[in-house]
């Protein structure tokens, strides 16, 4: 068994870009959008359908690692939403105070 021995553990592939956004791997694709679409039911496979920069042993990662650190994990995307929601209300605003300068 010594080929067990000689294995590490590697960290999962996120990455925090320079908006403190949390990353999947080297790609564009937010760690907020694979765990969303994971807890809507998406397998692996179809996660990495979807979005074919990711790999599965990346997707698969993100998952093993959400499902380790579940409470943390849900916070952030609880705080993440929350600040979607922010900034969908604050565009809305906008959208309205525009409209009624062209009135």
């Amino acid at each position: 068994m010594q080929a067990i021995s000689n294995l590490s553990a590697l960290p999962p592939p996120i990455r925090e870009d320079e908006r403190g956004v949390l990353r999947v791997g080297n790609t564009r694709i937010t760690l907020t959008t694979v765990l969303t679409a994971f807890l809507a039911g998406y397998s692996v496979e179809e996660i990495v359908l979807k979005y074919p920069t990711l790999s599965l042993a990346e997707v698969y990662s993100v998952i093993a690692y959400y499902l380790w650190n579940k409470e943390v994990l849900d916070d952030y995307l609880h705080k993440a939403e929350e600040e979607a929601q922010q900034r969908r209300e604050t565009f809305r605003n906008n959208l309205k105070n525009f409209d009624a300068t062209l009135v």
